[in-house]
């Protein structure tokens, strides 16, 4: 089949014209961060979050140092502290010493589809103010994070094709409206970049860490992994999915309250579950030694555990 070149001049114009408003509208609200360590001095990429001063980047970005410059497209050179930082979902929060540009709108990565048109913008080996434009090329991804004494996996990793380079971790991937929709992480390979995604999680982690500068989370101890039901248990639980139980730790509120490996975890407190996110966002403080029902599917039979969560430890 021919291709009108009409048509396709159109389409890329078109593309171009995304990109480039989506740059206009990003590149001023993303900061080159420098950080002097024991171990020398590192940078990376933050998004401007509110118009107090306040910047979103990596955990890994700023690591276990006090504070930094960031500098800004107009040239605005500003101190900042960091006020808080969550190695188990890799992001942080510092603050400003004077006045940044407006902080872009904020979208939501569960809108995303594969194929959807997403943009990059950071300042990867040092180059500021770089855009980069590809496509989400899988979601539902995950990364384990950890410290000295937990791990976790940060649920819902987007995976996109477009260019992420050393430096680029903590610059904004934005949707074609320029909503940034997640805070670019990692290279998982040639033509592969990942982005924690911005959702209803990882804003109670953001919010938890500019106002008590830590996250603090309930512990279960079960690793879990979504499952599908069969096409007879959706219309009987009126769910497409639950989360198997892989293993639980040994004397871990999971494993004292009775769930076992293999059972489907289909709801907790009455809420269904179909993802690790359903489940990760309900283990916050709030939870910590609260009474928790789960409800699971044991052998074809409905079983209800009562756990009592534990305070992860940092």
């Amino acid at each position: 089949m021919a291709i009108d070149p009409d048509a396709e001049q159109g389409a890329l114009d078109a593309y171009s014209a995304i990109v480039t408003s989506v740059a206009a509208q990003l590149t001023p609200r993303v900061a080159a961060l420098r950080i002097r360590a024991r171990g020398g001095e590192s940078g990376g990429s933050a998004v401007v979050l509110t118009g107090e001063g306040h910047l979103v980047t990596n955990s890994h970005v700023v690591g276990e140092a006090d504070g930094g410059s960031a500098e800004f497209a107009d040239g605005t050179v500003a101190r900042f502290d960091v006020i808080g930082r969550d190695p188990l979902s890799d992001l942080a929060v510092v603050r400003t010493d004077r006045a940044v540009p407006t902080p872009p709108e904020y979208g939501e990565a569960d809108s995303l589809l594969v194929g959807s048109l997403v943009v990059a913008v950071g300042n990867p080996l040092g180059l500021a103010g770089t855009v980069t434009a590809g496509v989400v090329s899988a979601l539902g991804r995950s990364m384990p994070a950890r410290t000295r004494t937990a791990a976790r996996l940060i649920e819902d990793v987007i995976q996109t094709d477009a260019a992420l380079n050393p430096g680029n971790s903590g610059g904004a991937l934005a949707d074609s409206r320029g909503r940034v929709v997640g805070i670019s992480t990692a290279v998982a390979g040639i033509g592969l970049g990942l982005a924690v995604p911005i959702n209803d999680t990882t804003r109670r982690i953001i919010h938890a860490l500019m106002h008590d500068g830590r996250v603090r989370r309930a512990y279960l101890g079960l690793v879990s992994t979504p499952a599908p039901l069969t096409p007879v248990q959706a219309e009987r639980y009126g769910q497409p999915r639950a989360l198997r139980v892989v293993e639980t730790v040994e004397n871990s509120p999971a494993a004292l309250s009775g769930l076992r490996a293999g059972d489907l975890v289909l709801a907790v407190d009455g809420v269904p579950l179909g993802d690790a996110q359903s489940l990760q966002k309900r283990l916050f403080a709030d939870a910590i030694g609260q009474r928790m029902e789960v409800t699971v599917l044991r052998n074809g039979a409905l079983v209800d555990a009562v756990a009592l969560p534990t305070e992860l430890a940092d």
